[in-house]
């Protein structure tokens, strides 16, 4: 059902109705007098927001409706606005249009549509097809002492090979399997589950950190164990290209950065069956002294 407004909010432009975000260091300000509205956005890239206030943004966006209709709106400032059909929908325009600009006003980087998560500071990318577990991996993950960058877009810095955090809300498609059980916080919008970062079981991350692996992650439903194994960088060069969200923006169309990456670390292709075991399982190569791993999460008390 479409969100009913607020009666607390006027149908005025208020004094200060905007949110405000640094993202990949860019100033990012998302105007919304839509109270409800405004509190799921807050949730969503609550991590990324920011007290001050700029006299102009390098990315800005309107959310609103129009008098007496109770469909969601989307613009870029000065564009034409694109409709939602409910919140979810909403959610997803906009982390679509700001993924696009992104990667518009950092070509420097290389965005990889993967996870990440990283344990003592050393960061995996969790690359899959949509839909084939990176995300439900993660969250499994940041029960074993992982904390958190992002669970679908992993921007990498070539020069420095740190990947850049973009801690937006967790999304899941469906119930995450015992024992990592979802928190109170967790949003609910029909077609997705949102954890907000602050509701975490792992510490969301908020500078880059050096990137120490990739996963090719494979979810084989009913496999009775997780099958992991080390892959050839030309293997994970060809795998993490298919991945890359800007090839464009980078020499010899992006293959000359995918090889850098592949090459920098150790790559792996991982065949999930539970997701305690094969959490256990990524945990072992990340921290070799962990010995045989644990069979369940270590703790679900959040990070400093």
């Amino acid at each position: 059902m479409p969100l009913e407004r607020d009666p607390g909010v006027a149908e005025v432009v208020l004094e200060d109705h905007s949110i405000r975000y640094l993202i990949l260091g860019l100033r990012v300000r998302i105007d919304c007098i839509d109270g409800p509205l405004r509190q799921l956005l807050t949730a969503n890239f609550g991590a990324m927001s920011v007290a001050q206030h700029w006299d102009s943004a390098d990315l800005h966006y309107e959310v609103f409706r129009r008098a007496k209709s109770p469909r969601l709106l989307l613009r870029r400032v000065g564009q034409s606005a694109l409709p939602a059909r409910n919140r979810c929908d909403l959610v997803y325009l906009l982390e679509k249009l700001l993924i696009l600009d992104l990667q518009t006003a950092r070509p420097d980087l290389l965005f990889i549509h993967a996870a990440a998560v990283a344990l003592n500071d050393r960061v995996c990318l969790l690359v899959a097809e949509s839909g084939g577990g990176k995300s439900t991996t993660a969250w499994g993950l940041l029960h074993h002492g992982f904390s958190y960058l992002s669970d679908e877009l992993s921007p990498i810095d070539l020069q420095a090979m740190r990947v850049l955090p973009y801690p937006h809300a967790l999304c899941l498609k469906a119930q995450p399997p015992s024992p990592y059980p979802l928190p109170e916080m967790a949003l609910d919008l029909g077609a997705t589950i949102h954890v907000p970062a602050s509701a975490l079981p792992g510490a969301a991350a908020s500078t880059a950190r050096p990137l120490a692996a990739l996963f090719f992650v494979r979810h084989v439903p009913g496999l009775a164990a997780p099958q992991l194994g080390r892959i050839s960088p030309g293997e994970a060069s060809a795998r993490l290209f298919v991945h890359t969200l800007n090839s464009l923006a980078h020499p010899n169309q992006g293959l000359d950065a995918t090889v850098r990456v592949a090459s920098h670390v150790p790559g792996f292709m991982i065949s999930t069956a539970s997701l305690s075991a094969s959490c256990d399982a990524i945990q072992r190569v990340m921290d070799p002294s962990n010995g045989r791993g644990t069979s369940g999460p270590k703790s679900t008390r959040r990070g400093g």
